[in-house]
């Protein structure tokens, strides 16, 4: 079955890479520069060096590639919505795969959530997990989840989205594979600060275990089960993204230690800045205590300098693990 994706950043290419690699028919949806990626046969503004494979087409028209048997919607969380209300029509009878990570502001829903609301009559699923962009373009061993709440759905798109190096397991926790991969960014931002300060990687592994257990309660209060923060959509991308500068969450964490100003937030391809917002807001109406998600918030808004928030941190009451 053909496979159409919206959205031509480093993620979305990769992903349109592997798949025509494996002999999928697919179409590569960019909102600008498609003309000069399908005649170079390279992403070389989002994905220098790999090349594409003879069964992926560039195309600026979203009509051509949403006429796919399945889509899979590659673009950043904060900008989900605004495509899906503008093409609703187009995507309304087909399977959706969200593959962006992240809470929406002001809604506090993850992408199943967003596309529930906008296209509540099309099957939907989310790709998330441990991975970099290029080493799927590499055709490097990568393994991610697809959570589905359809059981049936989930089995087909597990068989036509896998190929030899993308393996995918299947879960029907949607709520705990969307929070894991969303929340681990806003960890990855901490542990990019802690490093960035010269705190260590003692301090680092500390976030991450705590970190990890801000994830689990939230994750918990919402309904998941603890089991799919433990695989690879919660643990494994928070290993992955809290200890390479590949993750742009814990390059922008960094940024932040060195006092760098960092573009990425506005353009919206550091997830995790939005997601700490959503997220301890949300957490606020739980109950949910999330100190480390509070405290990158603190400092992205201005109120509390880096120094500041790794000692409060420090400062809370000790207690049994």
């Amino acid at each position: 079955m053909s496979v159409g994706v919206l959205g031509a950043g480093a993620f979305g290419t990769a992903l349109a890479i592997v798949l025509a690699g494996a002999g999928r028919p697919v179409t590569l949806w960019a909102r600008e520069g498609a003309a000069e990626m399908q005649a170079a046969r390279e992403n070389a503004r989002r994905l220098p060096g790999p090349r594409f494979p003879e069964g992926l087409r560039a195309t600026g028209d979203l009509s051509e590639a949403a006429a796919a048997g399945t889509l899979l919607l590659a673009v950043p969380m904060q900008r989900l919505r605004p495509l899906a209300e503008r093409h609703a029509a187009a995507l309304a009878d087909r399977p959706l795969v969200a593959c962006c990570k992240g809470v929406e502001l002001g809604t506090t829903l993850g992408p199943a959530g967003v596309l529930a609301e906008v296209v509540p009559e099309a099957p939907r699923a989310v790709l998330t997990g441990p991975s970099f962009a290029a080493d799927i373009a590499a055709g490097l061993p990568t393994a991610l989840t697809l959570a589905c709440a359809e059981p049936d759905l989930g089995a087909r798109l597990q068989a036509q989205l896998s190929t030899p190096t993308l393996r995918l397991y299947r879960t029907e926790d949607v709520t705990g594979a969307e929070l894991g991969g969303a929340l681990k960014n806003v960890i990855a931002i901490a542990c990019g600060a802690a490093m960035g300060a010269g705190l260590g990687a003692s301090a680092r592994a500390a976030l991450m275990t705590r970190g990890f257990a801000e994830m689990n309660r939230m994750a918990q209060a919402l309904g998941a089960a603890p089991a799919t923060l433990a695989g690879l959509s919660g643990f494994g991308d928070l290993v992955l993204t809290c200890t390479s500068e590949g993750s742009r969450n814990y390059r922008f964490g960094m940024g932040l230690a060195e006092s760098r100003a960092n573009s990425t937030e506005a353009d919206g391809t550091v997830e995790g800045a939005a997601t700490a917002r959503a997220a301890a807001e949300r957490a606020r109406r739980l109950g949910v205590e999330m100190p480390i998600t509070e405290a990158v918030v603190a400092v992205l808004d201005g109120r509390m300098a880096l120094n500041e928030a790794m000692e409060t941190l420090l400062a809370r009451p000790l207690r049994e693990e």
